[in-house]
């Protein structure tokens, strides 16, 4: 059986769902349309060795008229929407605004949609990313309710991590020049990491409409982390660990980081920058709220971990560790 998904985002996480789509080890064969503003770059990095990759189709998620020729035919769209930075109203254009539109698209189009998400979504929160997270995952809800919502599935991940990942690789980077690496008010807030191959299988799982699948995750939320549950200092140390780097960490108080972001949002985006909203983010935990899925059927949550390891195919039916992952490409 032939399906068409299109993947709104070319970027990290767009790349791997399109191969686990494609790959010759999923249950259906699917066409995978990328559909982005630049997607060229990555469909020419896939078209050679991925036969179910289709020419790719710009759009701009902000016009809604460009949407509709990217999504006929659309099984599932696959929304990517977001940015790390820019003004308010960048975030309110692309993650509210946009999002709502790639939404109403799948739904005019009667393809289903995973919308991702964030962990930390808060529509009262004063962070930009924070806050048109959420108002972009309420539009996306609001367009699908009633006879719908079972096309929907929301995946919040905690940072997603993988070897062209812009987490781990930009402190490892920066251990290079900096004699040390700073984290913010003890470095003790909390992530959980998750393998980008972990959020591909569950799309992919997604993708196959099986009636069994959608019956447990149509309409749910889903976050997204890995086995480890790590602070942000020993983020940090794992980092020096498999770059084989010996720098101290030193914890400077979350006004002077507030003061470098003041600094830094004025200048164009490098290696360097660090915004106040993502110092404000460090204050808080960025988890799997385990308490809110544990009797996932009763709720609008469903378990990651119970999807991927439940439905995978083939390979580890585990959740991938940072552990095992961060040597690959960090050493």
């Amino acid at each position: 059986m032939n399906s068409k998904v299109v993947i709104c985002g070319a970027g990290f996480l767009g790349k791997h769902i399109a191969l686990a789509l494609t790959s010759r080890s999923s249950s259906v064969i699917h066409q995978v349309q990328l559909a982005s503003r630049n997607p060229e770059r990555l469909y020419t990095l896939l078209k050679n060795t991925n036969s179910g990759i289709l020419p790719p189709i710009p759009i701009d998620i902000i016009d809604k008229s460009t949407l509709s020729s990217a999504f006929h035919g659309a099984s599932l769209v696959v929304s990517l929407v977001g940015i790390m930075h820019g003004s308010p109203a960048d975030f309110d254009q692309i993650q509210w605004k946009g999002a709502e539109n790639v939404a109403k698209a799948a739904r005019d189009a009667g393809a289903r949609l995973v919308h991702v998400s964030a962990i930390g979504a808060d529509k009262e929160s004063p962070i930009p990313y924070n806050r048109t997270k959420a108002l972009g995952e309420e539009a996306v809800r609001e367009t699908f309710k009633g006879k719908t919502e079972k096309d929907l599935v929301v995946l919040r991940p905690s940072i997603v991590f993988g070897p062209e990942d812009d987490f781990f690789n930009r402190f490892s980077k920066l251990s290079k020049f900096l004699p040390f690496l700073p984290v913010f008010g003890g470095g003790t807030s909390r992530f959980q990491p998750v393998y980008v191959g972990d959020i591909a299988r569950a799309v992919e799982i997604i993708a196959r409409n099986d009636p069994a699948i959608k019956a447990i995750v149509g309409g749910k939320i889903i976050e997204c982390g890995g086995p480890d549950v790590l602070t942000y200092k020993e983020i940090m140390q794992l980092v020096l660990k498999h770059n084989r780097r010996r720098r101290p960490i030193v914890s400077l108080p979350f006004w002077m980081g507030k003061m470098q972001g003041t600094v830094m949002e004025q200048l164009p985006v490098n290696l360097f920058t660090v915004t106040r909203s993502q110092v404000q983010q460090l204050k808080s935990d960025n988890i799997v709220n385990n308490s809110a899925s544990e009797n996932s059927m009763d709720t609008e949550y469903f378990p990651f971990d119970a999807l991927v390891e439940k439905y995978s195919i083939s390979g580890a039916k585990s959740l991938a560790s940072v552990h095992d992952v961060l040597p690959v490409y960090l050493s």
